[in-house]
């Protein structure tokens, strides 16, 4: 049964980092992309970044780009997202993806996880 974990949600001070995790069992791993998107109360889910198969390939919204980054390790079926210089608008529930191919548009995913949430509040 294909699964996908968010870890590593949590309550942070504006200016502050954490570092998601997104766990993946079920299915081959290293054949899949891995998106990172997010959620706030009354808005659209949006797309953040995504990772293709092999790691080299990324893509990063505008929103987040030069403060998030993602990264992946094949070897222990992970995705990371570290964020930084975080803001109390990034607060708001975030969810791991799997997909064919690399995309920040949420159409293109088939497995979310059940996601974790941040707060960025002082």
């Amino acid at each position: 049964q294909l699964q996908l974990v968010e870890s590593g949600g949590g309550l942070v001070q504006p200016g502050g980092s954490l570092r998601l995790s997104c766990v993946a069992s079920g299915f081959t791993f290293r054949y899949v992309a891995i998106g990172w998107f997010r959620q706030a109360p009354g808005k659209e889910r949006e797309g953040l970044s995504c990772i293709n198969m092999s790691g080299i390939g990324t893509i990063y919204a505008d929103s987040v780009k030069g403060r998030f980054t993602i990264s992946r390790d094949n070897a222990k079926n992970t995705v990371y997202l570290q964020m930084n210089s975080l803001k109390p608008e990034d607060t708001a529930v975030y969810y791991c993806a799997a997909s064919p191919g690399c995309s920040t548009s949420t159409l293109t995913y088939d497995y979310w996880g059940q996601g974790t949430q941040v707060t960025v509040s002082s």
